[in-house]
Formats: structure tokens, sequence, C-alpha cells
């Protein structure tokens, strides 16, 4: 059955193309021809220490010896618990080129969740930060990990950087002991003898990637990411913004185990020649430094990130016409904000708007964003080429007519191949149509104009966005209502200022159970080891009881109601 495709939103790619030729070949095959066009340039920029296409190609080999003299082969899964370091690209462009797959695992994540990625993708491997790996030591014995590779931010900064920060914050780094643990350029020298084939010419379909997300469900999924997902992204992404030339700057706020900052900061800027300016650590405080040392041409990141930046008094009067392109995502953008945005990039010598983009890591990141030069109030934009999206009835899968609400769903190369090991949440959320097309259905409510602007208004699974992650309110429930004076709890978002939302929990302890503040820090604290910082709740109530259902099942939408009204709408 044939059924056209509405692709409304051509009108308004100025310059930009509709269709593509996607490549059929792996990661780094795609970053090899940088290699051989751009190889004198720039790649990254690590804390002022630059290193080229070329250089970086080089420590990528280093890499792929050394990962295959300790046995890695294809198909293999390695974690990769990092912040932005250059040993974190190596490790994944390696892992690539030796057609391993990397499991992007969050430094901060608790000692739990990092037991249940590591098990899920059965990694005998993990490289990650030498701060989280006494969480890692101390689950190792749940795992099959038989070797874990230790990087220290100061392994690549310049060598009187790296002297200061042993000095300083470097001190304060314990490591405890373990006989599974080798060091970063201990690893690398043990590939030095390896004298097979590093490069296995990957196909399109292989997953190059599992990043993390929380499915339809509310609990981590593994999402697998192909080799043609991330280089399908990287040359959409790039055309989408086509102004991008090589050598362009991208400030790399976003991290490297975030789709955004993977896909975007990272592969799409080595795709067209760009220098990725990276950073193991964000400090809002000190943006202006970066703003003028770095001098980017690009920035991508969150809301709260703009907020800090016109907050910070040190930029009055700074010139930023060097910026080109200053991309908002992982977030929902609000109009006053952006005007705010756009008004002050004006004053400061950059005659840009920030352009808003929409996606998530079930297509690698974003698909969707406001063009150069055209706006819709409250609008994410239109697809990039290639990309399609349609509003469908949730219920029946029937498209719905421009202007109406419905759910937002997305066809194209970027959309991910599954959840890893988990054909029933694949199934539920990856669904052939009667066009014959599979699309991913994102659980989010929003509509689309006579003229292809997508417009964003809720989720519609129970979703948390703070600071652009994703925070799902059943998984911290379940692990609150672990405590045993827990009878039950039920977690919701609240606005905040900075972070645009946080988690609140309401707590019912048990009959008999006093409300004592041993009790309350009993609850905070195993918070604080069971869940990755940034989905800490914020704040803390305790009743009771909770509002139900007719049916009996907590009614979250009452408690979020109350919030309102108690806070009068505003924020936080």
């Amino acid at each position: 059955m044939s059924i056209e495709l509405k692709t409304p939103w051509y009108k308004y790619y100025d310059g930009v193309r509709e269709h593509l030729e996607y490549p059929t070949y792996s990661i780094y095959s795609m970053l090899k021809e940088s290699v051989n066009k751009y190889g004198k340039s720039n790649s990254y920029n690590y804390f002022g220490k630059t290193v080229s296409y070329e250089e970086f190609d080089a420590q990528i080999e280093e890499t792929a010896k050394a990962f295959k003299a300790n046995g890695i082969n294809p198909g293999d899964i390695v974690s990769i618990c990092m912040p932005n370091t250059p040993e974190a690209l190596m490790a994944f462009y390696a892992i690539n080129k030796i057609g391993a797959v990397s499991s992007m695992i969050h430094p901060l994540s608790a000692e739990n969740e990092i037991k249940h990625y590591v098990n899920l993708t059965k990694s005998k491997f993990i490289v990650t930060i030498d701060l989280a790996f006494n969480k890692i030591n101390h689950i190792i014995n749940d795992t099959g990990l038989e070797k874990v590779i230790l990087v220290s931010v100061k392994d690549s900064m310049p060598l009187g950087l790296g002297l200061a920060y042993s000095l300083t914050k470097g001190r304060k780094v314990n490591v405890e002991k373990s006989d599974k643990t080798i060091k970063w350029h201990a690893f690398i020298e043990s590939g030095k003898k390896y004298t097979g084939e590093t490069f296995h010419e990957g196909k399109p379909e292989d997953t190059a990637a599992i990043l993390y997300s929380g499915g339809t469900s509310g609990f981590p999924k593994g999402i697998e990411l192909t080799n043609y997902n991330f280089n399908s992204l990287a040359i959409s992404g790039t055309e989408a913004c086509h102004i991008l030339k090589p050598g362009d700057k991208v400030l790399a706020i976003m991290p490297v185990f975030h789709g955004f900052g993977l896909g975007i900061c990272i592969h799409t800027t080595q795709y067209f020649g760009g220098c990725s300016v990276i950073l193991p650590q964000f400090n809002a405080a000190t943006f202006d430094q970066l703003l003028t040392k770095y001098r980017p041409n690009v920035i991508a990141g969150v809301p709260s990130l703009y907020e800090a930046m016109l907050r910070n008094k040190k930029l009055d009067g700074v010139d930023l016409s060097f910026l080109k392109c200053v991309i908002s995502g992982g977030d929902s953008l609000s109009v006053s904000l952006k005007q705010k945005i756009d008004t002050f990039l004006h004053e400061h010598g950059a005659m840009i708007q920030v352009r808003e983009g929409y996606g998530l890591t079930e297509c690698v990141t974003g698909c969707c964003m406001t063009p150069e030069k055209y706006y819709r109030e409250g609008s994410i934009g239109i697809p990039y080429p290639d990309i399609y999206f349609k509003i469908i009835n949730p219920s029946t899968m029937e498209e719905l007519p421009y202007g109406e609400d419905g759910e937002i769903v997305i066809n194209g190369p970027t959309v991910m191949k599954g959840y890893y090991n988990d054909p029933e949440e694949s199934e539920h959320i990856l669904k052939t149509h009667e066009d014959g097309k599979v699309w991913l259905h994102t659980g989010d409510l929003g509509y689309m104009d006579e003229e292809g602007f997508v417009y964003f208004k809720q989720r519609i699974k129970r979703m948390i966005v703070s600071s652009g992650y994703n925070l799902y309110p059943q998984y911290i429930e379940n692990i609150i209502d672990q405590v045993p004076e827990v009878l039950m709890s039920c977690v919701i978002g609240i606005d905040h200022q900075y972070k645009v939302q946080v988690a609140k929990a309401f707590i019912v302890l048990r009959e008999g159970i006093e409300d004592t503040p041993e009790i309350r820090s009993k609850i905070r604290s195993h918070c604080e080891q069971n869940l990755v910082q940034y989905s800490w709740p914020y704040a803390y109530e305790f009743r009771k009881e909770l509002p139900k259902t007719l049916v009996g099942k907590v009614a979250f939408n009452v408690l979020m109601e109350e919030e309102k009204i108690k806070n009068g709408n505003t924020k936080n």
C-alpha cells in the first residue's frame, strides 16, 4: 500500500537539500575519511592542547591495538564510564574500528545502576574515570568484568596543567586497590607489540553503541544505535546546520554518554572537519572564560546552560560575533528564554538566533530544529533531511489533521535498531504502520501546523526532564520503596528556576513508623547511594496518605496540580 508522506516543511529548507546520500560503512570509516581530508587540522582541543586529525587517528590505532592485544574481538561489548576526555574519544572510535560495541555509562551512576548496565551487556572490560572506580570495585564480583582500565582527567592535559591537577583535585582521588585494574598508559603500552589487523569492515546495520534511557516503562533500557544511525545523523545534522565549515570549533559541553554529546558535539563535528573543544566538567561560573578562551563557532547545550550565560556578568560587553550557530536541546526552551537569549546574542555582536532542537536517544539525538532564518513562536522547528514526522492518534495510529494534538512519531535513518535484549519493549515503541514504514513512537504529545512546523506540548509518559537529563519517577519510587520504613511513594516533577524541573518525592511511612529526622536522613541517604546524582529528589514531603484514582492507583496528576496551585504556577 503506497501512502504519500506529507512534507510541508520543505519550503523552509533555505539552502538545505531535501535528500542526502548516506554511507554504508562504519563510524570509524567515516572518521578516516575526515582524516584523509583534514589531516593537519585540529580534531579536538583539551585544555588548550590541540590534536590534529592525523594524530587522533594514530591515537585510535594505538588504542585499537591495546584492545586487540587484550582479547577484545568483533561483537564484544566494552563499557565506557567516562566524562569528556580524549581517552573516551579514543576508546569509542577504537572499539568501533575493531568491530566491537561501546556501552556508554554515566560516571555518576549509582553502583547498582553500573552493575545493571555491565551485566545487561556482559561487558568484560570497562574504561572508567578514576573518580568512578570505587563504585565499580564494590560491584565487580557481581559482574563478569575481567579488567578495569583506569583513566585520570590529567592523563591528556598539558604537562603543567596536569601537574597542577595532581597537586590539587587529584590528591582527593582515592582509588581502592584491585588486581583487575590497569592504568591507561600501561594499557596502551600493552598493545605496542600487537602486529595483527585492527580494522574490521563494519556493516551499516551493526550496533556501534548502546546508550541508556528509560524507554516506555520508566526503567533503564539499552538503546542500540548502529553505524548507519550515527553516520546519518552526522550528515543530516550538518546539512540542517549548513553554515558549518571545516575548522569551525564546537564547544563540546554535552557529555559523551549522552546522544547529544556523542552524536553532535563529537561525531558530527569530526565528520565536517571541525574541532571538538572537549571538557570533562562544565562550570557555569566560568562559562565566560570558555567563550573568551576558545572562541567557539558553535555551542550546543541545554536551556540551563544559556540561563547561566545570561546571568554571567563577566560577559558584559564581550564580543561574541564569532558564534555562527547556537543550539538548545535536551529540554524544552521557553518562548521567554529564547527571546532573552536572542536579545543577548544580538547585543553581543552575534547576529543569529538560538535554534531549538528536538530529539531523543532512540534516534541518537536531535532530528528536528528551528530553521536558520525562520521561527514560529513555541515551535521546535522542522525535521532534518530524510527525517519524517507525523502526528497520530496513539490509540488508533491514524494520522491526525494539522493543528490537532496527538503523539509525535518519527521515521528516518537515525531511528534506533531497538532496545538491547528487550524485543517486547522494542515492539512497543517501534511500529510498522500502513505505509509499510517503521515509526518510532516518542510518547510525546504535540502537533504540526500546515507548513510543517512541529510543536511539542508535553510528555505522554511520566518523565521528568531536569537540565537535559531524563528522570524516571517509577524508577526513583522503586528505590525509595526499598527502605523498610516506607509504605509507598510517588515522584513528580516540580518547576525549578534553573533546571526547568526537579524531582519531588511524596512518601507515606508504614503504620507505626514515626516521621523523625533519622528516618528522613535514612531515606535521603538511600537515594543518594542508589540513584545517579542528577535524579536525587530535590524535595521530600511526608504524608499520611496519597490521593488515589477510582481504581486505586496513586493520582500523581492530583499531586502535580496541588504543586501548581501551591506555587501559583510560578517557577520556584
